[in-house]
């Protein structure tokens, strides 16, 4: 038998075996050499996903193509292994292939790919190697999320048609060289509002699927407000029963059970994305207060609220009944949430002022400490007393706030979600269907062109925690409402979180985000055409096909 030849555009003539080679042995020897020499090279650069990497080292004469007959060996540890289904169960659809999962001590591509898990790797806690040669792909880090964010980028790598929900013929070319990254800040989220308008399951799930896709790591669920409350609390069973009844313009409402919620967590962590809860305090509780009047300031039931108006509500902070229903609220809640974040929100609470709204927050800080979570809120907590490790999250506009930054000087750290860069539920333009307009018009550009380290004044880099994208859901009322508002600007905000602020670059991030169209077109996925990116004119989707493919050299 013939060796096979390392692909590539260099390969060199296949070596024929001892002893005189029949006519069959030399005419597929002549066949492959001649197809590995013909064989175009992989249809992206290795730099061009989203979000940037760290540092593209490309070898134009190492590309792969994914042979049918691939294996995927991980490192035999759970988390390794977890990662190598994931990617199995990604790239199985599209190609037809097999794809099996095996484990080894050392594993090695052997014209496969192999998932190594190293807690030597000098990588960082979500930082990986992406190696891609002749002999196959390599995908190195010190934890199973940093060998989850190297398969992301993996995927972005092979082409468009990767997405295809069943087989299409494509030769599944990777580019040669060394990827290696690791994210500028440690959390790099976005928000969806399931208050406003309910959202079922499903919908969350498909949202979880698109952070993951480019490597964000916390989903904050807006999950109570005047509109509606959208997780069952066994203390307070009217909670959902009667105020989660209700949603913006009167439609039915909704909301998750514990087992709802436990399995939107799940789907997260197996994605290495932790769900940040939000039970917003003191405002924004008008579904609370007619579920259970005994929380009003005059101890009588509001009628139910559909607008989308802010600022009327408050339970009662002079009441001790108050405070036993956050106990009780947030400890179910925090028992249902492995991470270490509970989100208390504290905005737009107009009629509770001064000493009164303080000391509520810094009562209610010291609850969810109890429960030994991590407090984060919007940043008008600021004023109250700090608490160790509190996290404020920033929803300003121009940049100045000597109460937060004070506040920062005190020891707090920021999350930064600028109302008029970050806010996904704002218009692109005066023409978008949905949305707002209240921080300004956001185009991908102006979701691009900021810094999160530098963006709010007196806050130093060191102390920003991360960047958060919320979609608030006043007017957004499906998954494809939710899909149009998110992309293309999510990847934006990604890339600031992740990408150091070196590879900042207009022009060449619209062109990266560009070849993301036809990936959400293959995989039926809404967005919103924006005119500033030159999406392909017309993406070219292969031909489905019945059996998988065999012959992935051949052009």
């Amino acid at each position: 038998m013939s060796t096979t030849p390392s692909p590539g555009p260099t390969a060199v003539p296949v070596p024929l075996p001892a002893g005189e080679p029949d006519a069959a042995t030399l005419a597929q020897a002549a066949e492959r050499a001649a197809s590995e020499l013909l064989a175009p090279s992989a249809p992206h650069r290795l730099a061009d996903v989203v979000p940037a990497p760290q540092q593209a080292q490309p070898d134009p004469t190492a590309d792969w193509v994914l042979p049918a007959e691939a294996v995927i060996v991980a490192t035999a540890h759970p988390a390794a292994l977890a990662v190598a289904e994931q990617l199995a169960q990604l790239l199985r659809p599209a190609t037809g292939y097999p794809l099996p999962v095996t484990d080894a001590t050392t594993p090695q591509p052997a014209g496969g790919v192999a998932l190594v898990l190293d807690d030597t790797a000098d990588l960082g806690a979500e930082g990986y190697r992406l190696d891609i040669a002749t002999d196959g792909v390599r995908v190195t880090a010190a934890t199973g999320a940093g060998l989850f964010y190297g398969a992301q980028t993996l995927r972005q790598l092979l082409p468009a048609a990767i997405e295809s929900p069943a087989p299409v013929t494509e030769r599944w070319a990777l580019p040669g060289g060394t990827i290696t990254d690791a994210p500028r800040f440690p959390y790099r989220g976005a928000m969806l509002d399931v208050a406003r308008h309910f959202f079922a399951v499903e919908d969350v799930l498909r949202v979880v699927d698109h952070l993951a896709r480019y490597k964000l790591n916390h989903l904050h669920l807006h999950l109570t407000d005047d509109q509606g409350w959208r997780i069952a609390v066994d203390s307070w069973p009217k909670l959902t029963t009667i105020g989660g009844t209700t949603e913006v313009g009167g439609g039915p409402g909704g909301h998750y059970t514990k087992a709802d919620y436990a399995r939107i967590v799940s789907y997260a962590a197996a994605r290495h994305i932790t769900v940040v809860p939000e039970i917003d305090l003191p405002g924004h509780t008008n579904s609370a207060l007619v579920a259970y009047p005994e929380l009003a300031p005059d101890k009588v039931a509001p009628p139910p609220y559909t607008g989308t108006e802010v600022g009327f509500s408050y339970v009662d902070p002079a009441d001790e009944r108050t405070y036993d229903f956050v106990t009780d609220v947030l400890g179910e809640v925090a028992a249902l949430t492995p991470g270490p974040w509970l989100h208390i929100g504290g905005d737009e609470a107009f009629k509770v002022k001064g000493e009164v709204y303080t000391g509520f927050v810094e009562r209610v800080q010291r609850i969810v400490a109890d429960l030994g979570k991590t407090v984060v809120g919007w940043h008008q907590l600021a004023p109250a007393a700090h608490l160790d490790g509190r996290v404020l999250q920033w929803w300003g506009t121009n940049g100045e706030d000597r109460t937060t930054a004070d506040a920062v000087r005190r020891g707090a750290r920021l999350i930064v979600s600028p109302g008029n860069h970050a806010y996904l539920d704002m218009k692109y333009a005066p023409d978008t269907p949905i949305g707002h307009d209240w921080a300004g018009l956001i185009d991908v550009r102006k979701a691009y062109d900021w810094d999160p380290g530098t963006h709010v004044a007196g806050v130093p880099a060191e102390a920003v925690l991360g960047v958060e994208a919320p979609l608030w859901t006043e007017s957004v009322t499906s998954l494809a409402d939710i899909e149009l508002l998110l992309l293309p600007r999510l990847p934006a905000i990604a890339e600031l979180g992740w990408s150091p602020r070196a590879t900042h670059d207009w022009a060449g991030f619209r062109d990266r985000l560009a070849s993301q169209g036809p990936r959400w077109t293959t995989a039926g996925i809404t967005f919103h055409r924006a005119p500033e990116i030159p999406w392909p004119t017309a993406p070219a989707i292969p031909a489905q096909r019945s059996a998988p493919q065999t012959d992935t050299a051949t052009p």
